[in-house]
């Protein structure tokens, strides 16, 4: 997994695949997909996934960069990189 820790959190790395039957994500060897049910139309999909990872990690989620992109980098505020892995790996599908 591509994370980098911050003074305020966490910067994870994610590929994402829009317009999926099922938000979901999928951990390939070092890469976090994020599969997200929502167009990238208007931000749709940046709003999903924010939305899907602040619940899961019970912290602010931000958007960082690559908002027109499929490569996109988040803070998860207040989180250190382990509790941020340990986090990602419960709630992901490995392969």
């Amino acid at each position: 997994m591509k994370l980098t820790e911050t003074k305020n959190g966490t910067i994870i790395e994610i590929h994402v695949k829009p317009n999926q039957p099922q938000f979901k994500i999928l951990i390939e060897r070092e890469d976090v997909v994020v599969f997200s049910t929502e167009d990238p139309i208007k931000g749709r999909a940046n709003k999903e996934i924010v939305k899907e990872l602040t619940k899961i990690f019970h912290a602010n989620v931000e958007l960082i960069s690559g908002s027109a992109s499929k490569e996109k980098r988040l803070i998860v505020n207040g989180l250190g990189k382990n509790d941020t892995a340990e986090i990602l790996a419960k709630n992901a599908v490995l392969q």
